[in-house]
C-alpha cells in the first residue's frame, strides 16, 4: 500500500507539471484548430472562388442552344429538389422561397412520375427562344397546367436568369451559374481572335469552339483556357454536350428515344444488409458512416498514444538531464517513480483526448449550422456510441501503457532528444504499419489479414479499434486484451530493469547490446552508476 501511495503521489505531481506546460495546452488546441482549418478552409475557399466565365463559338448552329436548354432544365430540377426538401422539413424555409419557386414545386409534387418528367421537359421547351405553341395540353386540368397557363414558365425563366447570386446562395439552391457564368459576346465580336484576347485579359476563364458536325465526330471542337489545372468547367460542359450529341446520334439511326434510354439503363443492385434477426434491412447513410467511423477513432487513437508517449519520453529526458531523477530516487523506488510517471502522463493524455472529443461533438452540432449545410447529427450519435467509446478507452489505456513502457525505458538512458531519436526508430516503425493498413482492415474487418494483425501486440490496439465496426467475436476481444496485458507486463518488467540503471547513467547513451544485457540483470542486484565522457 505504501508503494502504491508513493506511485500515486508521483503520478499526481507528473500530471500537474504536465498540464502546466504550454505544450499541453498547445496539444489540446492544435488538434481542433488543424481539423477546423482542414475542413473549413477548403469550404471557404470554394465559396470565395470566382465564377468560371465562359463563351462559345458554335459552328454547328444547334449544339450550343441545346446545351443551354439542358443547363436550364438541370437547374429547374435543382430548384424543385431544394424547394421540395424545404417543404418536407416545414418551417419558414419554404415560405422564404420566391412565389414562382413555391408554385412550381407544389405543381410538380401533385403529378405522378411520368407527369413530373413531362412538366420539366415542357418548362425547358417553353423558355424564351425555345417555346412550342400549344405545349402543356397534356397537363390540362392539373396544377402544373394552370402554372403554365398563368405564364409560370416565363416567370420562372426570368427569376432563374436575373436573381442575384446572393439571393440564390441564401436560399441554398444550387444553380449552374453560381459556378459557371456564361458571357454574352455580340455575334460580330464572337471570333477566335477576340475571345483569345478576352482570355488573355482575364475577361473570360475559357471559351469553347464547336465543330460543324459534332454528331459525326469531335473534329473542329476545342477548349481554350490559360488555366490548365482547373478542369471543372470543361468536364461539366463536356458531360452536357455528350448527352446532347448522344441523343442526336440515336435519332439519326432511327432508334426510339425510350428504347435507347432502356438500352443504356445500367443494372443497379440495391444495397441491403442483414439485420440481427436475419432479415434484410435497407442501407442508410448512417450505416455507411458507422462502418467507417472506427477509421477516425483509430487516427485519434494513434495520435493520442503517440503524443502521450512522446510527452513521457520528453519529461523523462528533461528530468534526467537536470539531475532531478537522482533526487527523486532517494525518496521513492525506481519502480514507483516509473509507474507514477507513466500513470501521470496517461491521465494528462486522457484529458487531452476528452477535450478533443468535446470539440468534435460541438463541431458536429454547430459547424453545419454556421455553414448552412445539412445537419449531420447522426455522426454525433455514432461518436457517442458506447461500444466505440469503450473500445477507444480500453485500447487507449492498453496501447499507451505498451508504448509508454518502451519509451520511458528509452528516455531513461538518454540525456537529450537527439540521442533518443535513433533508439526510437524500432518503436515508431511498428506504430506506422497499422496506419498504412487502415483501409484494407476497414474494408474487411473480419478477414484473415485483420485477424492476424490483431494478435501482433504492437498493432493490436489500432487494428482492434479499426475492426470495431465488424465487429470481432467476443473471444477475439478477450484474447487480444489478455495478449496486450501480458505484453504490457513483459515490457514493464523490461522497462523497469532498464529504467533503474539508465536514470543514474550519465554520458554517452548505451548501445543496444548493452541494454539487452541489462534486461538479464537480476532486479535484486543493486545497479551501479556509470560515468562516461561524451
Amino acid at each position: 500500500m505504501k508503494t502504491m501511495n508513493k506511485a500515486i503521489l508521483v503520478a499526481r505531481h507528473e500530471y500537474v507539471e504536465t498540464v502546466r506546460t504550454k505544450a499541453f495546452w498547445v496539444g489540446i488546441l492544435a488538434f481542433p484548430i488543424i481539423i477546423a482549418l482542414a475542413v473549413g478552409v477548403p469550404i471557404l475557399l470554394e465559396k470565395t472562388k470566382d465564377e468560371r466565365t465562359y463563351a462559345a463559338i458554335d459552328h454547328s448552329a444547334f449544339l450550343w442552344q441545346e446545351i443551354e436548354t439542358r443547363i436550364y432544365v438541370e437547374d429547374v430540377r435543382n430548384i424543385i429538389s431544394a424547394s421540395r426538401d424545404k417543404r418536407k422539413k416545414g418551417g419558414e424555409a419554404f415560405d422564404r422561397l420566391p412565389e414562382v419557386a413555391r408554385s412550381l414545386t407544389l405543381a410538380w409534387m401533385a403529378l405522378d412520375e411520368e407527369g413530373q418528367e413531362a412538366f420539366v421537359r415542357i418548362l425547358g421547351e417553353r423558355q424564351p427562344g425555345g417555346g412550342i405553341e400549344g405545349e402543356g395540353s397534356e397537363l390540362s386540368g392539373t396544377d402544373a397546367g394552370e402554372f403554365l397557363a398563368a405564364g409560370g414558365a416565363d416567370n420562372l425563366f426570368a427569376w432563374w436568369r436575373d436573381a442575384p447570386i446572393e439571393e440564390v446562395d441564401d436560399l441554398n439552391i444550387d444553380l449552374a451559374r453560381k459556378r459557371f457564368l456564361p458571357v454574352e459576346v455580340p455575334e460580330e465580336r464572337r471570333t477566335a481572335e477576340e475571345l483569345n484576347r478576352m482570355v488573355a485579359d482575364g475577361e473570360l476563364f475559357a471559351y469553347f469552339v464547336i465543330g460543324q458536325d459534332p454528331v459525326a465526330g469531335s473534329e473542329g471542337s476545342k477548349y481554350v483556357s490559360n488555366n490548365l489545372t482547373d478542369r471543372e468547367l470543361v468536364n461539366w460542359l463536356r458531360g452536357l454536350a455528350s448527352g446532347v450529341v448522344r441523343e442526336h446520334r440515336i435519332a439519326s439511326e432511327h432508334i426510339d428515344a425510350s428504347v435507347a434510354r432502356w438500352i443504356q439503363e445500367p443494372l443497379r443492385f440495391e444495397a441491403r444488409k442483414v439485420g440481427d434477426g436475419g432479415a434484410e434491412k435497407e442501407v442508410e447513410v448512417e450505416d455507411t458512416a458507422r462502418q467507417w467511423a472506427p477509421t477516425a477513432f483509430t487516427y485519434i487513437l494513434w495520435i493520442s498514444i503517440f503524443s502521450g508517449a512522446q510527452m513521457l519520453l520528453t519529461s523523462t529526458i528533461e528530468e534526467k538531464s537536470a539531475r532531478i531523477m537522482e533526487v527523486l530516487v532517494s525518496s521513492v523506488s525506481h519502480f514507483e517513480l516509473m509507474a507514477g510517471k507513466v500513470a501521470g502522463v496517461a491521465a494528462a493524455g486522457l484529458s487531452v483526448v476528452a477535450s478533443w472529443g468535446g470539440f468534435i461533438f460541438v463541431a458536429i452540432l454547430v459547424v453545419p449550422i454556421l455553414l448552412g449545410a445539412p445537419s449531420v447529427g447522426f455522426i454525433g450519435q455514432i461518436v457517442a456510441d458506447p461500444g466505440f467509446l469503450l473500445a477507444f478507452l480500453v485500447y487507449f489505456v492498453l496501447g499507451y501503457l505498451l508504448y509508454a513502457s518502451l519509451l520511458v525505458g528509452i528516455g531513461s538512458v538518454c540525456t537529450n532528444i537527439k540521442d533518443a531519436q535513433s533508439l526510437m526508430m524500432p518503436i515508431v516503425i511498428p506504430m506506422m504499419i497499422p496506419i498504412f493498413a487502415m483501409v484494407p482492415v476497414s474494408q474487411d474487418p473480419n478477414g484473415l489479414f485483420a485477424r492476424i494483425m490483431s494478435f501482433i501486440p504492437p498493432f493490436t490496439p489500432f487494428v482492434m479499434m479499426n475492426r470495431s465496426a465488424g465487429p470481432p467475436e467476443l473471444w477475439e476481444y478477450a484474447a487480444t486484451t489478455l495478449l496486450l496485458i501480458g505484453s504490457i507486463y513483459l515490457t514493464m518488467v523490461g522497462a523497469a530493469r532498464v529504467f533503474r540503471i539508465g536514470i543514474l547513467m550519465t554520458g554517452k547513451p548505451p548501445k543496444i547490446g548493452e541494454i539487452i544485457r541489462w534486461l538479464r540483470i537480476d532486479p535484486a542486484v543493486n545497479p551501479s552508476t556509470r560515468e562516461e565522457k561524451p
